[in-house]
């Protein structure tokens, strides 16, 4: 699944500002492909080629029927050209987004901002290409925006908090799997957007000490256990948390530090190739949890395996909010709350156990055995794609 190359690869230059941006499509089920689109400096073709393969690997390891895809774009999401930037990339992928391409938040990118995007294009919403295909377009959109914008404790709706809940669920099928008390089981976090926000507010609630977390400034430190929601409290439109505001005995240390930090897990939830071979040997954790996509290089993996400490592989960890859009298109969640939880708890924690037992009796990598998953999986609808008893129905 991994290995073999994509199915289109995109380049695009903005008439306007000459900056660049990729559509990588890895797969198709069904005519359809989802994957997220992200806006950074620096965004390249091989970075978004990464993401898509990922995307491939996540969406048959939840075995979702559909494919795997990503968007980037090579724009700083603070340059004033950036909204008008996204906005002309989707217009130059509308054939895609029309047809076969369900796209959403990234890095850089706010479900906000893309929505906003898509009403000026004239679409309903970023799942357009899978709702269009529903028998009833205007009911199911209904039923997803209700989905989408359930509140939930902590003055968020149910939509921007699943992704991170779905990490917490992996980090707690960790601490299940091997015996560890959710109080006694310390996590450092890297990045307190949507997804590290999240998963962040997510163990606080159940009770497991937060000791770091970093943002763009810098590393926040408290062995005892940050105050999470205080510090999400204190973040700007950008996810940066206010420094003047901070209570005393949190102690600030440089961005990169969080790598470095003793706790049971680290979660990378920032950027990609955050773990590289430059800084894997600072790393103490016992166990990565990878909350943002492609976190670990594979060389720098290689080396943590060889160390015994194993990683949780994006996609699996931070599948959450893509697994639960197709099971609330499918109709298979509502609009309630707690059963979203409840499918989404009980599938992360039933997969991190099963890549942990064979870990822990015959030392195969997460990730390898993820993979295998997920082709056993994507094996087993392409048979039942070509029985024809493996058609997409949305309700």
């Amino acid at each position: 699944m991994t290995t073999r190359d994509p199915m289109v690869q995109v380049t695009w230059t903005d008439p306007v500002t000459g900056k660049r941006g990729y559509l990588v499509v890895h797969s198709l089920v069904s005519g359809l492909t989802t994957g997220g689109t992200r806006m950074r400096a620096g965004c390249t073709a091989s970075e978004v080629a990464d993401l898509a393969r990922g995307m491939d690997a996540k969406t048959a390891a939840f075995n979702l029927p559909i494919g795997g895809a990503k968007g980037g774009i090579d724009c700083d999401p603070k340059d004033p050209e950036a909204r008008g930037v996204l906005e002309r990339f989707c217009t130059a992928m509308r054939p895609w987004l029309d047809d076969h391409w369900v796209t959403a938040e990234d890095l850089g990118v706010p479900q906000d901002l893309i929505d906003d995007v898509f009403a000026s294009l004239g679409l309903d919403q970023t799942y357009h290409a899978a709702i269009r295909r529903a028998p009833d377009p205007q009911r199911t959109l209904q039923r997803v925006r209700a989905g989408l914008h359930t509140p939930v404790p902590g003055g968020h709706v149910l939509g921007d908090v699943i992704g991170g809940y779905g990490v917490a669920q992996a980090c707690l099928g960790i601490a299940s799997a091997w015996g560890w008390t959710e109080d006694a089981t310390t996590v450092a976090v890297q990045g307190v957007g949507t997804m590290g926000g999240g998963a962040a507010w997510y163990l606080h609630e159940a009770g497991v000490p937060i000791v770091a977390v970093a943002d763009a400034r810098g590393t926040l430190y408290d062995p005892q256990g940050l105050d999470i929601p205080m510090l999400l409290e204190l973040r700007d439109g950008y996810g940066e948390i206010d420094r003047d505001r901070l209570p005393a005995d949190v102690r600030q240390l440089p961005r990169d530090a969080i790598t470095s930090v003793e706790a049971d897990i680290l979660v990378p939830a920032a950027i990609s190739y955050a773990i590289t071979e430059a800084n894997v040997g600072a790393v103490r954790a016992k166990v990565v949890v990878e909350a943002a996509n492609a976190a670990t290089t594979p060389e720098a993996e290689a080396v943590l395996t060889a160390r015994g400490v194993p990683v949780i592989a994006d996609f699996i960890a931070n599948a959450g909010a893509a697994a639960w859009a197709w099971w609330l298109l499918l109709g298979e969640v509502g609009a309630e709350p707690a059963d979203s939880f409840l499918r989404l708890r009980s599938e992360m924690q039933s997969k991190v156990a099963l890549l942990l037992a064979d870990w822990d009796s015959a030392r195969i990598p997460p990730r390898e055995s993820g993979i295998a998953l997920a082709d056993r999986n994507r094996a087993q609808s392409v048979e039942a794609e070509s029985r024809g008893s493996g058609a997409l129905a949305i309700p």
